[in-house]
């Protein structure tokens, strides 16, 4: 059941958007009143697609969602989650790899912000190893990743390796 109250902020770049993204948030969606997708525009990491681009495939990934909201954001995440009114921001997990990271990322952000909670989910099982860089990798060798993306993500990643 939901918290009746609680907003919740998921953030990543969604380079692309995977079915392991959608686990998470199909996860958080049960536990929270309002999911926040936040998708990164900032970023060290070089991108496939476009912030707007990975915003609408997002959006249309979450679309069935009632409590789930898809939006695009620059700049501090710490700022963003103030801005929408949130104190938690969800954290998937996959493997111990992940964890260090995760762990120094959530420390930071709460001396940034000490109100702040990191809640950290992990996919399926049948999600642990799918990443958007290996979805992106398989893809650009010529690989079939249409088990670990929506069809409509799938036809725009085979779009834009064809460009």
């Amino acid at each position: 059941m939901a918290h009746p109250s609680l907003r919740v902020v998921y953030p990543g770049t969604f380079d692309p958007v995977t079915l392991g993204h959608e686990d998470l948030v199909q996860r958080a969606a049960k536990l929270f009143a309002h999911v926040i997708v936040a998708v990164a525009g900032s970023t060290n990491k070089t991108t496939m697609f476009s912030l707007e681009e990975r915003v609408h495939f997002t959006k249309g990934v979450f679309s069935n969602y009632s409590n789930v909201e898809v939006l695009g954001f620059s700049g501090l995440l710490m700022q963003f989650v103030k801005e929408q009114n949130a104190h938690m921001v969800i954290r998937g997990l996959r493997a111990t790899a992940d964890f260090e990271y995760e762990f120094q990322l959530a420390g930071m952000n709460r001396k940034l912000y000490p109100e702040f909670e990191t809640l950290f989910l992990t996919p399926g099982e049948q999600f642990m190893f799918v990443s958007s860089s290996l979805v992106r990798e398989v893809a650009a060798l010529g690989g079939d990743v249409h088990e670990f993306v929506s069809s409509t993500v799938e036809d725009a990643i085979k779009l834009k390796l064809s460009a």
